[in-house]
């Protein structure tokens, strides 16, 4: 019954064309689903040239970069272009104060000169295997086994069916090629996705942060923009086209897809659609969850991540080596701090939270029409839900933003092998351990070199926490700080750096020497992180406690939800989850008040009005300069003779597309998605076409700058334009 409703589902979606440019749509499906209503939009290719399982498509030129950003294949010799800020931690990697690319960009002249990135993956998606059925059986094959109900949602389940059905089809995976089965719609269908990860990635490319950055945070999440957001990697792969980690002998990988250019741009109401991996969007939180987030996970990466900011921004200010070594944690950390506070703005401005109660009283009166209860039971379990964890949940948030995320000195190696051993008083076993925590030592001092900022950001985290945690519901460590150090925080994190092992190199190396029961005991850092460790555990068991039936609930309301839509003739899709998907739109403006009109693109003439040279998010580099004022911009003008830069669409979008290609209708790149509008940072949890948009660099610009600005026209000879 389950499938047949589904079935349904899916061509009620192919026939709803109006709202066809929401939803992040599978790839499986686009040819059942969404071919018409893409081709009536304008798309001038069959969907098998997109996605194709019997053959090769743009899908695979699409890569997922990292664990969180998009890229695409745009040579034959596996050039990736991606966003400046995907690259912007392997760019802070090989930067130093001698050869600062975060703030001159970086450009190899050649092959030698490309870097190799430590850490760095590019996943591509060989095959997407609808397993539904198989997944079903094998549920069914071990219910007795599954006490608690939770299989059809648990990972680690899911893994060994995955095994399970790779052994059944005598496929094996040889290293760099992984396997992860995932649920879909709550449970109600499973895909099995087959991959490729490479592991030997070499930077190519970056712009200065000036074009690369441009506008940093206060125009983060903004329209209009002018960020010139790129950057360049190349994969390499064993002499057999393989993954491989990275060797010197090393070879570009001979890919199978890469991307044709156009430079033909677009104009307004142009069909565009993107690939990419969005991360996690709650298009079906009732409006208890949505009121729950933002008052625990928004508000504290608001106003903790906020505080810490200040901190950090002070002193990168002061400091070249400084501002290197915090650049990237500080850019992670503003990006979504700003997208709290316009995500909270948008769901009071747009009334979110009036439409979703509207949404889920409209279920429930379906659910009473046709004599079923069961959705406003699974509704009053989620609300009960929510009122039980919201005090725990906000508490977890402030302990994560102001204790776990902040304090890079809270990554103190582990100590509980010595202790252990200096507890059993075992020589043998003293020595060992002691050479381990050495060894571990060495590596927490080199990753954080600058206990001085830590010990300011420490006191104003701790202050931070303090402000929006009452006394009495405070970690454990706060008992210390309360009698012996009279409730001075500031006081206690001094000591920490004055007194732990860990507090500098030479109270290790004196600590080492002579390891001892009673100072680790007692160790103010060690004792930290503990108590911050145990207050985390805390939390996690009141939240489990309280959501020990939510994804039964969930699953419930989700499906009345799916059912209702589905009479309403409303498309239906999946929440992303950080799989391949398809979304489509137009090139469109909008306007986000009464008398404000936001045009589709920008040109480099707002690059120069924006220009402050005292404000460092917005100096423009001399040379970019020249060329604007030469409008020395070659075959990458627009033919009024400006010089685009960026671009918007209403396609549907969040966090994980960073990165994503934006295609025209004949398939061929246009530009790379890089955000969205403040306006639009409700889309998460409710979509609106009218006034969500996705922020795209123009491809021109992204050449402009290769070719005229950094002199790389080596890097223009290998690519596809038409």
């Amino acid at each position: 019954m389950k499938k047949i409703v589904l079935t349904l589902i899916l061509t009620a979606a192919s026939t709803s064309h109006l709202l066809a440019d929401e939803g992040m749509w599978m790839l499986t499906d686009l040819q059942k689903q969404n071919e018409v209503a893409m081709t009536e939009l304008g798309l001038l290719i069959p969907v098998n040239q997109i996605y194709n399982p019997d053959g090769i498509a743009l899908k695979d030129a699409v890569v997922h970069f990292g664990s969180g950003c998009t890229g695409e294949v745009i040579s034959a010799e596996g050039l990736v272009l991606t966003n400046h800020h995907c690259g912007y931690s392997s760019i802070q990697q090989h930067s130093s104060v001698a050869h600062d690319y975060l703030t001159d960009g970086f450009w190899a002249m050649n092959r030698s000169e490309e870097l190799p990135c430590k850490g760095l993956t590019v996943t591509f998606i060989d095959q997407i295997l609808d397993v539904t059925d198989y997944v079903r059986q094998q549920l069914k094959a071990d219910a007795d086994k599954d006490t608690n109900g939770t299989n059809y949602l648990s990972p680690r389940y899911l893994r060994e069916v995955a095994n399970r059905f790779l052994a059944g089809q005598a496929i094996t995976l040889t290293p760099g090629h992984t396997a992860e089965l995932k649920a879909f719609y709550g449970g109600n269908r499973y895909y099995l996705f087959l991959k490729s990860t490479y592991s030997d990635i070499r930077m190519v490319g970056a712009p200065p942060s000036s074009i690369g950055k441009f506008g940093a945070d206060t125009d983060n999440w903004m329209w209009p923009r002018h960020t010139g957001d790129f950057s360049l990697f190349r994969i390499y792969a064993d002499k057999a086209g393989q993954p491989a980690g990275y060797a010197p002998e090393n070879t570009p990988l001979r890919v199978k897809k890469h991307l044709t250019i156009s430079l033909d741009g677009y104009r307004e109401g142009d069909f565009t659609f993107v690939m990419g991996f969005p991360g996690r969007n709650w298009r079906y939180m009732i409006s208890d969850e949505v009121e729950e987030r933002m008052q625990t996970t928004n508000f504290m990466r608001h106003y903790v991540r906020g505080a810490r900011q200040e901190v950090l921004m002070q002193e990168m200010q002061k400091d070249p080596a400084v501002r290197i070594h915090y650049a990237s944690k500080y850019a992670s950390s503003a990006n979504y701090w700003k997208n709290a506070i316009g995500m909270n703005e948008g769901l009071i401005r747009l009334k979110v939270l009036d439409t979703k109660r509207a949404q889920q009283e409209k279920l429930l009166a379906r659910g009473r029409e046709l004599g079923d209860d069961s959705y406003q039971e699974a509704f009053d379990r989620i609300r009960s839900i929510v009122e039980q964890r919201r005090p725990a949940l906000y508490h977890q948030q402030a302990i994560q933003e102001a204790l776990v995320t902040a304090l890079d000195f809270m990554r103190i190696p582990s100590t509980a092998k010595l202790l252990n051993a200096l507890g059993n008083n075992d020589p043998a076993a003293i020595r060992q351990a002691a050479d381990t925590l050495k060894a571990a030592a060495d590596n927490y001092f080199a990753a954080v070199p600058y206990p001085q900022v830590e010990r300011l950001v420490g006191k104003r985290m701790l202050r931070t926490y303090m402000e929006y945690i009452p006394a009495g519901e405070r970690i454990s460590i706060f008992d210390r700080i309360d009698t012996e150090f009279k409730g001075n925080s500031d006081a206690f994190v001094d000591a920490c750096f004055e007194r732990s092992i860990f507090g500098s190199r030479a109270n290790f190396d004196k600590f080492i020497r002579r390891p001892n029961l009673k100072q680790l005991e007692k160790d103010l850092m060690v004792n930290f992180k503990q108590s911050i460790a145990d207050g985390q555990v805390a939390a996690e068991m009141v939240m489990l406690a309280a959501n020990q039936d939510y994804d039964d609930a969930h699953k419930i309301w989700v499906k009345g939800m799916m059912d209702m839509k589905l009479a309403d003739g409303q498309p239906i899709y999946p929440d992303a989850n950080s799989t391949l998907r398809l979304t489509y739109g137009r090139v469109r403006p909008y306007s986000p008040a009464d008398g404000v009109e936001y045009a589709t693109y920008t040109t480099l003439q707002g690059v120069m009005e924006k220009e402050d040279p005292s404000n460092w998010e917005f100096v423009v580099p001399d040379k970019l300069k020249q060329l604007y004022q030469a409008k020395e911009y070659g075959r990458y003008a627009l033919p009024d003779g400006d010089m685009p830069v960026g671009f918007i669409i209403d396609t549907d979008q969040t966090g994980g597309n960073s990165g994503s290609p934006v295609f025209n209708a004949k398939g061929q790149l246009i530009g790379t998605g890089f955000d969205r509008n403040y306006e639009g940072l409700t889309g998460d949890i409710a979509f609106r076409p009218s006034s969500q948009r996705a922020v795209c660099v123009d491809i021109r610009y992204t050449l402009f700058i290769i070719e005229k600005y950094a002199g790389a026209g080596h890097l223009i000879d290998e690519l596809t334009i038409e």
